[in-house]
């Protein structure tokens, strides 16, 4: 493995470990060029998945845009990065699962959505808005109510009023 900080092609495990879905094995290495340590991932290559596009294109599957959006509606949230590595992993298994060859973009969406809903109110929302493309303000008030109404619930049944949840296994 080429270290990335000085390129050298020399390097030692210091520790690897099983991820949580088994798909992954996450390894720490250190380099023997310079001593920076940096953390790989070794996954098991599977048969290409296609992703269909709203437009009817397809491109091959590619786990890292489901992450970036994930970092990019959870900004300035309390949501540490390995809940979101576990998200991309639960999706990613459940598209492996259900799918051989070709997965839409509206079924990744909405597993994205489904797992924002309940991790973090404010990410869903913020994810929403840009996916489903809302024409105006009645339509993302339409999506803010039943998260509002969720919330008076909580509050009213004394339950935590944390709106952020955790997804560490």
């Amino acid at each position: 493995m080429q270290c990335l900080f000085c390129k050298v092609d020399n390097d030692k495990v210091i520790n690897s470990r099983t991820s949580i879905d088994g798909l992954s094995i996450k390894r720490r290495r250190e380099c023997l060029g310079c001593g920076r340590r940096y953390t790989t991932y070794e996954r098991i290559e599977e048969s290409p998945l296609r992703v269909v596009k709203k437009d009817g294109t397809r491109e091959s599957f590619d786990r890292r845009k489901i992450l970036k959006g994930l970092e990019k509606a959870c900004e300035k949230r309390p949501i540490s990065t390995d809940t979101l590595e576990n998200i991309v992993n639960e999706i990613e298994r459940e598209i492996y699962n259900q799918f051989d060859r070709e997965v839409t973009t509206n079924f990744i969406g909405s597993l994205v959505m489904q797992k924002l809903k309940i991790l973090d109110a404010v990410a869903y929302v913020r994810f929403a808005s840009v996916y489903r493309e809302f024409k105006d303000i009645s339509e993302f008030i339409d999506e803010l109510k039943p998260l509002m109404t969720n919330e008076k619930k909580k509050k009213k049944d004394g339950s935590n009023s944390s709106r952020s949840i955790s997804l560490q296994h």
